[in-house]
């Protein structure tokens, strides 16, 4: 079997699934919630109801990003962090494909569940929970990953293939 992967460098922390999977699973799923903060919610409704079809949707995609950068900056004089499930691996991914990532070390246990959270560079910035299997000493296949996160990780993988092509062009 021939996987495709793409240099991108991301960063992962991740621990075995078996650990707590309970907990795991739990904040896997409160992750896919959290875009369902309160502007959201309100995003959504006005759309519902068409308050939104006179709106130029890039600037109200701008506006709701502002408004959780400022959400995000009271959090922070606050003091007040998102609560996160504490990992115990880190890890920087090398190269990743649609369904499978490589790291840069040899972290891996051969046949074993892992549950993580890539911090995706993509705006706006924030943790994807995946579950992952190892297929390999460094190389992983992404079991379960949110729908949305997937268009995301797709996104991302193209736009690297490009960079990449864009720069083998330019050494020509």
């Amino acid at each position: 079997m021939s996987i495709r992967l793409v240099s991108a460098p991301i960063s992962l922390v991740f621990s075995e699934a078996s650990i707590d999977n309970d907990l795991y699973m739990r904040e896997y799923h409160q992750l896919s919630e959290s875009d369902d903060d309160p502007i959201h919610q309100w995003l959504k409704l006005a759309k519902a109801r068409g308050e939104t079809a006179e709106s130029d949707p890039v600037l109200l995609n701008l506006v709701v990003e502002l408004h959780r950068k400022i959400d995000a900056l009271e959090r922070f004089l606050k003091n007040e962090e998102p609560k996160r499930v504490s990992l115990t691996n880190k890890g920087q991914i090398d190269s990743i494909g649609f369904e499978h990532f490589k790291l840069e070390k040899e972290l891996l246990e051969v046949g074993k569940e892992y549950y993580g959270r890539i911090e995706m560079p993509v705006h706006p910035k924030r943790d994807v929970p995946i579950f992952f299997k190892a297929i390999g000493k460094d190389l992983a296949e992404i079991t379960k990953i949110h729908e949305r996160d997937e268009k995301e990780w797709g996104a991302y993988l193209t736009a690297r293939e490009r960079v990449l092509i864009r720069e083998a062009k330019e050494k020509q």
